[in-house]
């Protein structure tokens, strides 16, 4: 047993543990300019930061009134990021430092994303993060994708964990929602700026205002070895201690962080 006792923790992908929004970004804007959309902009790919592949272009479709398929569209995007993502993608250094750690402890890990599988295989063996996780789940591989609990709810039974002693890292508020419905506890580093102030993080045990550079794999695993025992499902961890954090834990400043892009 890992020094965390039983608990699991389950990582969203991109925009939490690797820089991938950009190529996620550059892959939707020549997906677009192909079928005529030309001025798709990194403002209004924010929208969708935290939604499946499958839901983005689904709104693509209505929104600028393509008539291509959504297999289609997914194939052609998924294409363009593929290209992108196997040379291009970053791990953040303290998500990788908090990965490391807890392997180190033997703390059972998963991702839950909502990207394909390919892509995440092509992440994960790029980064070289998939020596650390035991098993993978893509929202491909179930039937709703975030903010519905359901990939979070397989990680944890291919895990073979209770969801109540899981915690979710996550970068989005789609994300939040979904660790909250599944019963998890949930670690917020908002990679979008505005959506900190996001209802959806409101139930976040812990939640890193100023994103990814005010994250730190000390102050995360601080946090969670604070925490002990899983509190019952649904528990609204901001209530342990100030500024949602366990007590005992390390108090940290908070701030905005607007990424530029």
């Amino acid at each position: 047993m890992s020094a965390l006792g039983t608990l699991s923790v389950v990582f969203d992908l991109d925009g939490t543990l690797v820089d991938s929004e950009p190529n996620y970004y550059e892959a939707g804007r020549r997906t677009l300019v192909e079928y005529g959309v030309p001025d798709f902009s990194w403002t209004e790919h924010e929208r969708y930061v935290g939604i499946s592949t499958r839901e983005t272009v689904a709104d693509w479709r209505r929104r600028y009134g393509l008539s291509a398929s959504v297999d289609e569209l997914v194939a052609v995007k998924n294409r363009h990021y593929l290209e992108l993502a196997r040379t291009k993608t970053t791990a953040f250094p303290e998500m990788r430092a908090f990965v490391e750690r807890l392997a180190d402890e033997g703390v059972p890990m998963a991702v839950a994303s909502g990207s394909s599988a390919e892509a995440i295989d092509a992440i994960l063996t790029g980064t070289g993060l998939d020596a650390h996780l035991r098993t993978v789940v893509s929202a491909d591989e179930v039937a709703h994708g975030k903010p519905a609990p359901d990939v979070f709810l397989e990680a944890a039974r291919r895990l073979g964990a209770d969801p109540a002693e899981c915690v979710v890292v996550e970068d989005a508020a789609p994300g939040a929602a979904a660790a909250h419905a599944a019963g998890m506890r949930c670690i917020a580093v908002p990679y979008v700026a505005a959506q900190a102030d996001a209802p959806e993080f409101s139930t976040a045990g812990l939640l890193l205002r100023g994103g990814q550079p005010e994250f730190t794999a000390r102050a995360a695993w601080e946090w969670l070895a604070g925490t002990g025992a899983a509190p019952p499902a649904g528990a609204d961890l901001r209530r342990l201690g100030a500024a949602g954090r366990a007590p005992g834990a390390r108090s940290r400043n908070s701030r905005k962080f607007f990424p530029e892009r």
